[in-house]
């Protein structure tokens, strides 16, 4: 369903209040968390419509989609990342219009994304799709095979591992999904003890974002929310 700009405001107000509550609950500044509005599917009138209300940061998950939008919003300061599957025919339109990530699970895909990043542009940012119940629905890498991947992927040029990604399973009480966000905080914290130096942790959408910033998050990544239900 697609939403009017009327509308935006008001469930912007509403998010940044969530985020402002569950940030005070658990004695994080409100600054330390960042929302990235999940657009995909939305025309771009729309999402100039949310970044007049003070949004700058948008998540895609389909590239051809995205880069209609990126283009028809070049007037503005906005950030891109993307947030969907990587496929290896779009590695170089994702390297060359986003400034972030979301969801590296292979090196053969960072591979690519490194060699594809125009030198022109600052280093590509990137987190590691972890999943965590071992879903065969969701991509990600395995917790175990975290910290190989993790040295992989920061090694290479053009690229600068920030941190970790996770979808975790759907549960409606707060304390699973406590559970889910605190082992991806735990395993960015296992990296940093190993010497890496990692600030990001993108966890948490419409639906579990106070838990995620319970435990850690630093960007939440928020659609329905925001610009309602897709039909």
């Amino acid at each position: 369903m697609l939403m009017g700009p009327q509308n935006l405001p008001e469930n912007i107000r509403q998010v940044q209040e969530r985020i402002r509550r569950a940030a005070a609950e658990c004695a994080r500044s409100v600054d330390s968390v960042t929302l990235l509005a999940v657009c995909k599917s939305q025309p771009a009138q729309i999402v100039r419509a949310a970044a007049d209300a003070g949004l700058c940061e948008f998540g895609e998950s389909y590239v051809q989609e995205a880069l209609g939008k990126i283009e028809a919003l070049r007037d503005l300061k906005l950030t891109w990342h993307f947030v969907g599957k990587i496929q290896a025919n779009k590695t170089r339109d994702i390297a060359e219009n986003f400034a972030w990530v979301h969801g590296v699970d292979r090196l053969r895909s960072a591979e690519r994304l490194s060699g594809q990043r125009p030198f022109h542009a600052p280093a590509l940012n990137v987190c590691l799709q972890v999943n965590l119940g071992a879903e065969v629905s969701k991509g990600g890498v395995a917790p175990p095979a975290v910290p190989a991947l993790a040295a992989q992927v920061a090694a290479l040029p053009r690229l600068r591992l920030r941190g970790l990604m996770c979808i975790p399973p759907a549960a409606a009480d707060m304390a699973t999904q406590r559970r889910h966000f605190a082992e991806l905080a735990r395993l960015l914290g296992s990296l940093n003890a190993g010497g890496a130096r990692l600030d990001t942790l993108s966890m948490g959408m419409s639906a579990d974002l106070e838990a995620a910033i319970f435990e850690g998050a630093t960007i939440v990544r928020v659609g329905s929310a925001l610009f309602g239900p897709r039909s």
